[in-house]
């Protein structure tokens, strides 16, 4: 059996994912699968995407990625819902 991936995600991270997967009535891990899938799929065609892997590894050292909650200000809170 193949060991397990393990993702952490910061708060902001996790939220948008949340969201989608509640909007979707999936799990998050469902969206995070896909996301894989997407990925895995655009890397066999687009040698560019190999170096955004690469690329996202270093930034997100560095601070949130654009689609998490934080990265945007209040920009994401206009895109949201209402509840």
């Amino acid at each position: 059996m193949n060991p397990p991936i393990r993702l952490h995600l910061d708060p902001e991270e996790f939220a948008p994912i949340d969201r989608l997967a509640k909007e979707l009535n999936v799990t998050p891990e469902a969206v995070a699968y896909a996301g894989l899938n997407c990925i895995m799929r655009r890397v066999l065609e687009d040698p560019a995407a190999r170096k955004e892997i690469v690329d996202l590894e270093f930034g997100r050292r560095q601070g949130l990625p654009g689609w998490a909650d934080g990265a945007r200000g209040v920009h994401i809170y206009e895109s949201k819902k209402d509840e």
